[in-house]
């Protein structure tokens, strides 16, 4: 079971994982900032993302405003993922650096765990539900019972609620739901309160995923993940702590009006 992902960097840094992470190189850094309002919603989500392009694949991880200068671009480009990995680099840029890593070494679109979700071509408010009832499909929600949403997405409120079940949301940056909910911001507290939880893959992001991951496995409760940060580092945790994920690698849906495809894993075991 891998423990953490301190745990996880480790056996990267190792080869115990695959080929050594000195022999892929960062060909291309991104920082991107990205703005969604989708049309009738009166909330504006603020995105930033760090890519790193190692190969064929990109690895992806957000990050909040401020945390990090576009002019780490120009100082990664050109390493090598075992650079990154062992540099005093922002942790945005590290999970990236092993979300690339991961990915390079298995490709969601070659995983035999794998069920490929193909996205329709539309405009961004069709595209973003399709998105997210292809998240919601994962979801096993008893009626009445509680359920965890780290990282507010308004429609996954919806489907919980639709399901029957009491959603609890949590987030840094929303004080209410679409539907009026309130917000918490005290993470411990609400997994605590759930029967299950719903979690966002920037939870890698801003260092709060072993906490999170730690305390579903101690209350055994089902975790599911939905992830354009880190999608690859989420997969290693399935069967140990993570029940479900979708994994959505870059270009993500919000960057295109073409079919676009993502992947929805189960736990590969019955913990």
């Amino acid at each position: 079971m891998t423990a953490s992902v301190a745990e996880l960097t480790s056996s990267v840094l190792a080869g115990s994982l695959g080929p050594a992470p000195s022999s892929f190189d960062v060909t291309s850094a991104f920082w991107l900032h990205h703005t969604t309002r989708l049309p009738g919603a009166d909330v504006t989500y603020r995105n930033y993302y760090v890519l790193l392009r190692v190969g064929e694949v990109f690895g992806a991880c957000s990050f909040e405003s401020g945390e990090l200068d576009p002019s780490y671009c120009a100082d990664t480009s050109g390493l090598t993922l075992d650079d990154v990995l062992r540099s005093d680099a922002a942790l945005p840029v590290k999970i990236a650096a092993l979300d690339a890593y991961l990915a390079a070494v298995e490709p969601h679109h070659v995983s035999a765990l794998a069920e490929e979700v193909v996205l329709p071509a539309g405009t961004p408010d069709v595209r973003a539900r399709a998105r997210d009832a292809a998240v919601a499909g994962l979801l096993e929600v008893a009626p009445g019972s509680k359920v965890a949403l780290i990282g507010v997405v308004n429609p996954l409120v919806e489907a919980i609620t639709a399901r029957g079940g009491v959603c609890l949301p949590c987030d840094f940056n929303l004080r209410e739901t679409a539907s009026g909910l309130p917000v918490s911001r005290d993470m411990t507290a609400v997994v605590d309160a759930a029967d299950a939880v719903v979690a966002t893959g920037m939870t890698l992001s801003n260092g709060s995923f072993d906490v999170l991951l730690d305390r579903c496995r101690q209350q055994e409760k089902p975790l599911v993940v939905y992830a354009q940060t880190g999608s690859a580092v989420i997969r290693s945790f399935l069967g140990s702590g993570v029940t479900a994920l979708s994994a959505e690698p870059f270009p993500f849906s919000q960057f295109s009006s073409r079919p676009s495809s993502l992947y929805r894993y189960h736990s590969r075991t019955d913990k």
